[in-house]
């Protein structure tokens, strides 16, 4: 089989010790692990202010500060615990969101002079979403929900003096009544507010039973707006509809805020959101795609008048999925973050005229502020194979150098040799290219053979990057190749690639995961008798899946996987989602519903499964895991399920000692288990 190989530059993080003197990465460094997010560029561009992540380990929770920079990196100082930064237009102060004494998020205000004087500016019940200041800095601006929930009552017997009876029924009216990482969600509709930047009274903008910010499947998510420059419009996503009964479905309206009045700006039927208002106030950019009927569409750049008219589709021809809008200040184009093949890079696109790339290279780069100051910068996030998140800076011009600003990492990682990373494209059985990463043991030797470890990816409409991961360098220090690739239905590849897996997921996409396991074993590299398979969510699907087609694996690790389409369409918090994959539901044709389903292949398995999932998911929920557990139990296929405490979607995601526990569960079941002459035996190691 023919294969282009991509050298990677790998830029070893060490100590002056030799490197067969080094340590590798160990799972218990996460405590020890940092990253940088979110860099807010003052409007004076002088100064950045960033928010910290780390693990807190005595209450094991991930906690995040907010520190502030020279903008060349100098004069690193803590500022608060919080998240969500953001300058007043002025620069005298900073917004974030924080806990309060009762722990209740909340909204601050730090004056950014010498006194730094802090005010709580909010006390409400319900937690402030994605605040921002008015151009004219007097007042701030963000999304909140308004509670109206179901009520039933009935005439009930008055208890006995002293009784302690129970609390009545949850009343369910809605189709959405549950979300992943929230449990219950609290019924109500989200509306913006403002309050002063000095505090008092907050007065509620909008108001009905729709809610302001564009919603994947019911799910609560992010409050997108922006300001016309004179202050006096907003112009946010949402639908002014039944928002339980519809799937994909988000328009962009215009509020007077003096008036109240809302116009809507956006016709034709669409998944329409994240609206940036231009400079000159003419024209807004935004994301989306209209109306149809697929299980995948790939939302594209648009720009539209701000009365409506003159909408035009911006990456048409780019074919790539876009983030992280700026305007240029002269309102001739845009600056955003454009995906492809993996990496995530700043480019320039204008509204007519050919589209620049400002950063290029193997990473991933954000775009999260832009000083417009005489000789303009942007700010992000970059990280790469061996590059964790760090602060970088740019100019804004074609062909520009990043500047990194933080190295958070470096003495964590000042004795550790870290694995290399190796990029390679191969073909699938029917000769479309693929694409994938193989991360190599540290002092990785190719005469010798090695276990290979295969991870999969969720979503499925997701993809692996050139980004920096954790848990695949800790696996490379235990002795694994760590196999991680982007089959179809993976996106960075342009809509086609992704729509691969249209109405039949799983399909082609485990013939390219068997492509990219053969490719390793062509090379010599794998000792085939230790092969392993894993994977989350949409990896979970395919895991599961694989190991009811192929006996080629030792052992298997699916975590929190979809096994069952028809359980899943009724107990998960995304039913719509669920159903998009086919095109008829289950109650009018069952039969794509089965034949899609891993359980409907349990009798093939003889792979021996680890089994994890959070007991809290509502995502791919626990009777998922469990469906699949009974049946290979009563299969007597070796089996053990893993309930994680504390952890909804995810394995990890929620507790950082449950990330940990992943990594060396997974390990320890792999090390168990070999496949001789076809069969599963316990390993001798």
């Amino acid at each position: 089989m023919s294969v282009l190989l991509l050298p990677i530059l790998c830029v070893f993080v060490l100590s002056p010790l030799a490197a067969d003197e080094s340590d590798v990465l160990a799972a218990e460094a996460l405590l020890q692990y940092e990253t940088a997010g979110d860099p807010q560029v003052s409007p004076d561009g002088s100064q950045i202010v960033y928010t910290r992540r780390w693990v807190d380990d005595r209450k094991d929770r991930w906690q995040t500060a907010l520190w502030v920079m020279d903008a060349d990196g100098e004069r690193q100082r803590f500022l608060a615990e919080g998240s969500s930064p953001r300058w007043s237009p002025d620069g005298t102060r900073i917004l974030y969101l924080a806990e309060d004494d009762e722990e209740s998020t909340q909204l601050f205000v730090r004056w950014m002079d010498a006194e730094g004087a802090t005010s709580q500016i909010t006390r409400l019940d319900e937690r402030p979403r994605d605040p921002q200041w008015t151009p004219d800095g007097k007042q701030i601006v963000f999304g909140a929900l308004v509670p109206e929930p179901t009520t039933w009552e009935v005439s009930m017997p008055s208890p006995p003096s002293g009784a302690s009876w129970t609390e009545g029924p949850r009343v369910i009216d809605d189709l959405h009544y549950r979300q992943d990482f929230q449990g219950f969600m609290d019924r109500g509709f989200m509306h913006l507010f403002q309050v002063s930047a000095n505090g008092g009274a907050v007065r509620q903008l909008t108001s009905g039973e729709w809610n302001v910010g564009s919603r994947f499947d019911g799910l609560v998510g992010s409050v997108n707006f922006s300001f016309t420059p004179d202050g006096q419009s907003i112009v946010f996503d949402g639908w002014k509809g039944d928002w339980d009964s519809v799937y994909r479905r988000s328009h962009l309206y215009a509020l007077d805020r003096a008036s109240g009045d809302i116009r809507q700006i956006t016709e034709e039927v669409g998944f329409w959101t994240n609206p940036v208002v231009s400079p000159d106030g003419r024209r807004v950019a935004f994301l989306g795609y209209p109306d149809q009927p697929d299980t995948y569409s790939q939302p594209y750049l648009h720009v539209i008048d701000l009365d409506g008219s003159n909408k035009r589709n911006l990456t048409e021809d780019l074919d790539r999925l876009v983030s992280n809008v700026h305007w240029a200040s002269d309102s001739r184009g845009v600056y955003a973050v454009v995906t492809h093949h993996g990496t995530r890079n700043i480019r320039h696109i204008p509204l007519s005229g050919a589209i620049r790339d400002i950063t290029d290279g193997h990473h991933l780069v954000s775009l999260t502020s832009v000083a417009d100051v005489r000789r303009p910068f942007g700010v992000g996030v970059r990280t790469g194979p061996q590059s964790p998140p760090d602060v970088v800076s740019f100019r804004l011009r074609e062909g520009s150098q990043i500047n990194q600003l933080t190295n958070l990492n470096d003495e964590l990682f000042s004795t550790i040799e870290l694995a290399e990373v190796e990029e390679f494209w191969t073909q699938s059985a029917d000769g479309t290219d693929i694409h994938g990463w193989v991360v190599k043991p540290p002092n990785f030797d190719p005469e010798k053979q090695y276990p290979l470890l295969m991870e999969i990816h969720g979503g499925p409409f997701a993809d692996y990057t050139a980004g920096f991961n954790f848990n695949y360098q800790v696996w490379a220090g235990m002795g694994y190749l760590v196999l991680y690739t982007n089959p179809r239905g993976s996106t960075s590849y342009g809509e086609e690639f992704a729509r691969g897996i249209n109405f039949r997921y799983p399909g082609v996409d485990h013939e390219d995961l068997m492509a990219f396991v053969d490719e390793m074993v062509d090379r010599d590299w794998v000792d085939t008798s230790r092969k392993y398979v894993g994977g989350c969510s949409g990896g979970g699907v395919l895991s599961s899946w694989m190991i009811g087609h192929t006996d080629r694996f030792a052992a298997a690790a699916v975590r929190c996987p979809v096994t069952n389409w028809m359980s899943m369409f009724g107990t998960t918090d995304i039913p719509f989602f669920t159903q998009s994959f086919f095109k008829e539901p289950f109650w009018e044709d069952p039969t794509r519903w089965l034949e899609q389903s891993p359980i409907m292949y349990v009798g093939n398995v003889t792979t021996p499964t680890l089994l994890m999932t959070g007991e809290l998911d509502l995502r791919t929920p626990m009777t998922q895991t469990e469906e699949y557990f009974a049946a290979l139990k009563v299969l007597d296929v070796p089996v053990r399920m893993l309930r994680f405490r504390e952890e909804f979607h995810g394995t990890g995601r929620t507790r950082p000692s449950n990330a940990i526990r992943t990594l060396l569960y997974m390990d320890d079941w792999y090390s168990q288990w070999q496949r001789v002459d076809g069969e599963a035996v316990k390993s001798e190691q």
